[in-house]
């Protein structure tokens, strides 16, 4: 299925670029992947492997450019302005390509103003504690809280995160009250809920797997119907006693709108190839990423998966009536 996908896109664009130069020849030069967010985290991570072996595939060198500021907002926004010619294109994810859109005034259309490349990992979060909380599962950490209301404090990547939207589903499912923290990103969240200075988080796997693995944190469940391959032995939150609480932090590409379909071709085809790598699929799995199925790699997966979350999402983060501070 990956191989015709992948050459199905290569004949596509080989058949558009017989009526123009620039597909002939592109990529000519360097292709810059802008990360909405710092070096290190999970997303720069994932772009950092995939434009390694892109550029084995388009034979021009890829390079990462960390873009940041507002929750990942300028980020997107230096991808939308970019001219559209293939040579600047972006990664995202969950919070900044739905949750930033209802809650920041943006002045470009999320859907509209950008053009799908590939769904590239999706990322279930962990809920996990500082390794001294007093609660040892997921159905004591609700009694808990309920107990305690306002006290538990929960770590945050900023306002609007999917961290802290993380923590406003629980409080909807669970029936109970925590007390936010934010934080400057997921890091140094992370770093206080390693020293104790915080109580809970909600964070993406592949930020927290080193630190539970050292034994210097606890985890109570992962938000997705199926365990993670690379922690077997976390329940799910259905199985640990709090069904449906379901969330993960999916990744994609995107170019900016106008970019020659031939071009995003290409880019596609580069990066679905980059998935089928067994090395990069080898490091995807051990940031806790799951790769979804070729056919879900498609920039049609993509637009369908951003617009069905998008209708999920939009309704209960409206009605949370987040502020940005």
């Amino acid at each position: 299925m990956r191989r015709r996908i992948i050459a199905g896109l290569m004949m596509a664009a080989t058949c558009l670029a017989a009526g123009g130069a620039d597909a002939q020849t592109f990529p000519s030069k360097q292709v810059t992947i802008v990360v909405p967010f710092t070096a290190g985290g999970p997303t720069d991570t994932l772009a950092r492997i995939l434009a390694e072996r892109m550029s084995r595939t388009l034979g021009q060198t890829v390079i990462v450019e960390n873009t940041t500021g507002a929750a990942g907002t300028i980020g997107v926004a230096r991808v939308v302005r970019a001219a559209p010619d293939g040579y600047t294109i972006g990664i995202g994810h969950w919070s900044t390509h739905v949750v930033n859109p209802a809650i920041y005034p943006l002045n470009f259309n999320i859907l509209d103003d950008l053009e799908p490349l590939s769904f590239i990992a999706t990322n279930p979060q962990l809920l996990v504690t500082r390794k001294e909380f007093p609660a040892t599962d997921l159905k004591e950490l609700i009694a808990y809280a309920k107990a305690n209301p306002d006290k538990v404090t929960a770590g945050t990547a900023g306002v609007g995160a999917a961290s802290h939207i993380g923590g406003l589903y629980f409080e909807e499912k669970a029936g109970a009250k925590v007390r936010f923290i934010p934080y400057r990103g997921g890091g140094p969240a992370l770093q206080d809920l390693v020293a104790g200075q915080i109580d809970i988080m909600f964070d993406q796997a592949a930020n927290s797997i080193p630190q539970i693995q050292a034994g210097k944190i606890k985890v109570f469940a992962v938000t997705a119907k199926q365990r993670l391959k690379t922690l077997p032995d976390v329940p799910t939150v259905d199985e640990a006693g709090l069904p449906g609480l379901y969330i993960a932090v999916w990744h994609g590409l995107w170019a900016p709108k106008g970019t020659p379909k031939d071009v995003q071709a290409k880019l596609t085809a580069a990066i679905i190839e980059a998935l089928a790598d067994p090395q990069v699929r080898e490091k995807f799995i051990g940031l806790g990423q799951e790769i979804p199925d070729a056919a879900q790699q498609t920039p049609q997966a993509l637009r369908a998966h951003h617009e069905a979350e998008i209708k999920l999402w939009w309704p209960l983060i409206k009605a949370a009536n987040i502020k940005i501070e």
